[in-house]
């Protein structure tokens, strides 16, 4: 292939690419980025590293047993590498014998997670489209990010926007805003990544910018470091998990002192008085003042009054991160921040009201281009039975059994096969013992994946798949003016084909090769979808260059047809001719709809409900003290390239490391840089000790991705050596309402390890078999 260096597009940024001979050989920020991430260049040693899945590989004890019964020993087996003919042959039966005898809702589609920011090799897309032409699937609905929002806003705003997209964009904030709380903070790590693909960053310039203007920047967080770099910022720290008092104490001052809107309150919402009765504690008889949230949060009650005061007195923009919403009763902090931000009348104005996940991704606040860019149809799915995604290990392990879920009673399906394309549920789930017993449960277990990440491991019949140099795609993304061919920059590793080319091989065994295909070819596919995109642009008065001169040049800069925007300003100027999509077509503060669930656990307005778990629980702090948060990492995208350069430079003795207070830490005898112990009832793991004055005492922070290392592999509440904290977060819903993650209420405890430091095995590869040919296969029983 000689010497190229080409543009490509990642969710990290994008960045120029040089290969030398099929070799990647440097990766370097594409020059149009302000503040781009280091995240790329792990890149370097990894796409063609030795663990890449080279051939198609099954579990020997899957080929040789009896797969009726489950299978006690995945995850620590040897595989044997057979002929692509051969793989395919088998996962095609196997699909065939499940979808006859058990029908297509006995077919997990997983599939969860961030693929590759290309728009046409989308792994998720891929996988469903390919299983919607064989007859459907079980699938998924909410995300692991946001799930329990995804939920309350349509109820109280009548849509997510402000949630992924709509917000109020940054030049507004810059020009207009004087007061900018962030509940939850505004952590720079986050800005690195975005869905679909970056190009530029500028949410730190953003916010340095509305800083220099005259605006106040309020981090209100357990942790000082959640914060953007390179702005002043003030630190109101409080307990994990008691945001919602803190907010519901704030709209208690607006009221008691007259400052909230009473005008606005009353043509833009609904559901005030009862608010008001519960806030003031005239329906439940304790008043929502804040004395009563100093003693939950530990915020001075001194500090809540004149921060309402300021509140009512400047435009003042509240920032909602992602973050707090996964916890227990998630869905009540955004709901709490909507009341507090409709008491204050700012919304709909420039600069002032709320937005949610402003700094949880590099999009949010960005103009978004004003059309929606095309992607590979799915199809339409004939299987009825879905589950919120936070509920998979629920649904393993209790094939008919009910759950409620947003005012529905729903059966879990009896899952028989897994097919798992596109992220690593051995990453991002809750309590990762209890799906490792669940992940036991299915008959079989296919995975396409590109590295021998914790979930091909625990899988029965891994395809290896191409990375995005190896294919050609091409990267639009709804915030990004910059489009960009993401040409193939180096060779396949070794047998790895794309995930198109798998399915449309496995659909001409089963028989829907047309339906699947259309006749197209991956190129084809790319140039059709390009075509799309002109014609959406071009509607929206956006010219796109033709699609030979846009592969030609590489990449495209388009104009954007948005600018500025203020979410829901045109709803305030006009509520009458621009209604929410809420029953009333207003602000709900109070939600008939939720109220008729009946659900204690998320009643019809905000309310303070303890969380199970957190700083509060006399009963449980006894035994486990500490309050365990866990964030995106700074040196990755979750899991993404743990196993790489820029993520590896950031461990601590191999494993992730554990922000711990310098007073918690003495008061246990752990000093910078030693492996602790992490633990609780549901599991423990090694991190290595990083102490700090950065977060309160009582609290520790140990961010995800570490890849799933268990000390020994299948044994129940065993020892995870890398650092992976999702051994010890609940796996329980939110609520009834949504049923979504609560890993940041979960309490631990810490201890520095003693005896001798087992060894980090996340990143060797299993032990394989190559078998040159299906002859040499181990007998395989028919399980029917």
């Amino acid at each position: 292939m000689g010497t190229a260096t080409l543009l490509t597009t990642m969710h990290w940024g994008t960045y120029e690419v040089r290969a030398e001979n099929g070799r990647l050989v440097g990766v370097e920020p594409w020059s149009g980025d302000p503040d781009p991430s280091p995240i790329g260049r792990s890149m370097l040693g990894t796409v063609q590293g030795e663990l890449r899945v080279a051939r198609p590989s099954i579990r020997r004890s899957w080929l040789e047993g009896d797969r009726s019964r489950p299978v006690q020993r995945r995850s620590d087996e040897p595989f044997i590498e057979v002929p692509w003919e051969t793989a395919l042959d088998i996962v095609a039966a196997e699909l065939d014998r499940v979808r006859s005898t058990h029908g297509n809702s006995a077919i997990y589609a997983g599939s969860y997670g961030w693929a590759s920011a290309g728009r046409f090799h989308h792994a998720q897309g891929q996988v469903h489209r390919f299983l919607n032409t064989i007859g459907g699937y079980t699938g998924s609905v909410l995300s692991y990010s946001y799930g329990a929002a995804e939920i309350i806003l349509p109820h109280v705003l009548g849509s997510t926007d402000a949630l992924t997209g709509n917000h109020t964009t940054w030049d507004e904030i810059e020009q207009h805003s004087k007061l900018i709380v962030a509940f939850g903070g505004l952590p720079w790590r986050n800005t690195q990544v975005q869905g679909g693909g970056s190009a530029r960053h500028e949410a730190s310039a953003a916010l340095q910018n509305a800083v220099s203007n005259g605006a106040r920047l309020i981090n209100v967080s357990p942790v000082r470091d959640d914060a953007p770099r390179g702005a002043e910022t003030e630190w109101l720290s409080l307990r994990p998990n008691s945001d919602t008092a803190v907010m519901l104490a704030l709209c208690h001052v607006l009221i008691r002192e007259g400052l909230h809107d009473e005008a606005f309150l009353a043509r833009y919402c609904t559901g005030f008085d009862i608010v008001r009765a519960y806030v003031m504690g005239e329906s439940d008889g304790q008043p929502k003042d804040s004395a009563w949230a100093a003693k939950l949060s530990g915020v001075d009650a001194a500090t809540i009054d004149a921060l309402a005061r300021d509140m009512a007195a400047n435009r003042t923009m509240l920032m909602v991160s992602w973050s707090l919403q996964r916890a227990d009763h998630g869905e009540q902090p955004y709901w709490a921040a909507i009341t507090l931000a409709a008491l204050l009348g700012q919304i709909g104005l420039p600069g002032g009201g709320i937005g949610f996940g402003y700094s949880s991704t590099n999009g949010a606040g960005r103009p978004e281009m004003g059309f929606r860019w095309p992607s590979v149809p799915q199809g339409r799915n004939a299987v009825a039975h879905f589950i919120p995604v936070a509920r998979m290990a629920d649904m393993l392990l209790n094939p008919g059994g009910s759950f409620d879920f947003n005012g529905a009673a729903l059966t879990y399906p009896d899952i028989r096969l897994v097919y798992w394309a596109g992220g690593n549920p051995f990453h991002h789930h809750q309590d990762l013992n209890r799906l490792v017993e669940a992940w036991q449960r299915p008959e079989t277990v296919i995975v396409n994946e590109q590295f021998w990440t914790a979930t091909a491991r625990h899988a029965d019949i891994v395809l290896p798949v191409t990375t995005a140099l190896e294919r050609n795609d091409v990267a639009f993304s709804n915030r990004e003016n910059l489009i960009v061919a993401m040409k193939q920059a180096i060779d396949p590793f070794q047998q790895a084909r794309d995930d198109f080319a798998i399915f449309a091989d496995l659909a001409t065994r089963l028989g829907t090769s047309d339906a699947f295909t259309e006749g197209r070819g991956a190129g084809e596919w790319i140039r059709h979808l390009y075509g799309q995109a002109v014609e959406s642009a071009s509607v929206a008065g956006v010219e796109m260059p033709p699609f030979d001169r846009f592969w030609h040049d590489g990449h495209a800069e388009l104009a954007r047809s948005v600018t500025s925007q203020t979410f829901l300003g045109s709803f305030r100027a006009d509520p009458e001719r621009n209604p929410l999509a809420t029953p009333s077509g207003r602000i709900e503060l109070f939600s008939a709809t939720v109220e008729s669930f009946g659900y204690d656990d998320c009643p019809g307005h905000a309310v303070w409900r303890e969380p199970r778990e957190w700083l509060g629980n006399a009963g449980l702090t006894e035994n486990f003290p500490l309050h365990l948060l866990s964030p995106q990492p700074a040196d990755k995208l979750h899991s993404q390239y743990d196993h790489g350069s820029v993520s590896r430079t950031g461990k601590v003795s191999g494993r992730a490391p554990l922000l711990i207070n310098r007073e918690d830490a003495a008061a246990r005898g752990i000093v910078d840089g030693a492996v602790v112990k992490v633990f609780n009832d549901r599991g423990s793991c090694l991190a290595g000790a990083v102490l700090s004055d950065s977060l309160i005492p009582g609290v520790v922070q140990l961010p995800t991705g570490a890849w799933f290392d268990p000390a020994r592999p299948g044994e129940p509440q065993g020892l995870e050596k890398h650092g992976n904290p999702n051994v010890l977060t609940p796996d329980r819903g939110t609520s009834r309402l949504a049923q979504s993650p609560t890993c940041n209420s979960t309490l631990v405890q810490v201890s520095r390890f003693a005896g001798t430091l087992p060894p980090v095995t996340a990143f060797d590869p299993p032990a394989t078999i190559d078998l040159s040919d299906a002859s040499g296969l181990p007998g395989r029983r028919d399980p029917s």
